[in-house]
């Protein structure tokens, strides 16, 4: 049975909040970062994150791919829109990025989006 992405993004988000407790000074030095960084400007918190789903794709970071594709739902991203930008992933990194965008894809099925 495939490992359930819902799953990875669950652990992945409990060993994070376990770091920050142990870490404080990191945690407040790291969440001023995306703070700054996905806020509306020039483009859209979306866009953003849409972008933030192509790099994790292309870069292999299976939490980063998991926690951006929420993100992008919450700011109300389409599915194609996501996979859209997965497209673009697999442009950049060929058929690595192709087998990632695969957790993307099994992530939009487990959440109903897909």
């Amino acid at each position: 049975m495939p490992e359930k992405q819902t799953d990875v993004k669950e652990n992945v988000m409990n060993h994070w909040e376990k770091y920050k407790k142990e870490m404080p000074g990191i945690r407040e030095a790291y969440q001023a970062v995306p703070e700054e960084v996905y806020k509306d400007g020039s483009l859209s918190a979306k866009t953003k994150r849409l972008m933030s789903i192509a790099i994790a794709v292309a870069s292999g970071c299976r939490g980063c791919m998991l926690f951006q594709t929420d993100h992008a739902l919450e700011l109300g991203s389409s599915r194609e829109e996501i996979l859209e930008a997965c497209a673009v992933a697999i442009s950049m990194g060929g058929t690595m990025a192709a087998a990632e965008a695969t957790r993307v894809v099994q992530y939009l099925e487990e959440k109903g989006e897909l």
